[in-house]
């Protein structure tokens, strides 16, 4: 980071879109309620989850009228309560539901496989034209 460099149009232009970059790129919450005995928490594509409150320690001791004080902070990434001082991470909270760590290493899994490099795609056209696939080598063992 150079903080004694002046600030260009072009300069800005290049900060404005890294932060829409980072921005579509991370975990946003809109919205949040509390039903009984779950945070609802939603996102900008209307999809969202339900977190029992009963799987985090930071909130033992909250009563009803302490979730409904409950806000999202930090551009949508955080749960903060300001009268106990309290962020939360979103992305913390979903990391420690063993099923939804399951779901989302299964996307991610899923994800991966369609992706090809470009090496790779030469390779299996190359090999379709001869019309064959490589032989595994014999290794001695």
């Amino acid at each position: 980071m150079h903080a004694d460099r002046p600030v260009t149009e072009e300069r800005l232009e290049d900060a404005i879109e890294r932060g829409g970059v980072r921005q579509r790129s991370s975990l946003r919450a809109t919205s949040l309620s509390y039903v009984a005995p779950c945070l609802q928490i939603g996102f900008e594509d209307g999809s969202g989850v339900l977190l029992p409150v009963s799987l985090y320690s930071e909130f033992d001791g909250f009563q009803a009228e302490d979730f409904a004080d409950l806000k999202l902070g930090f551009a949508g990434t955080a749960l903060c309560h300001d009268a106990q001082d309290l962020q939360v991470s979103i992305a913390g909270m979903i990391s420690l539901s063993p099923p939804l760590m399951t779901m989302a290493a299964a996307v991610i899994a899923s994800r991966n496989a369609r992706q090809s490099s470009a090496a790779r795609t030469e390779a299996a056209r190359a090999n379709g034209r001869r019309g064959w696939r490589p032989c595994k080598s014999d290794s001695v063992v």
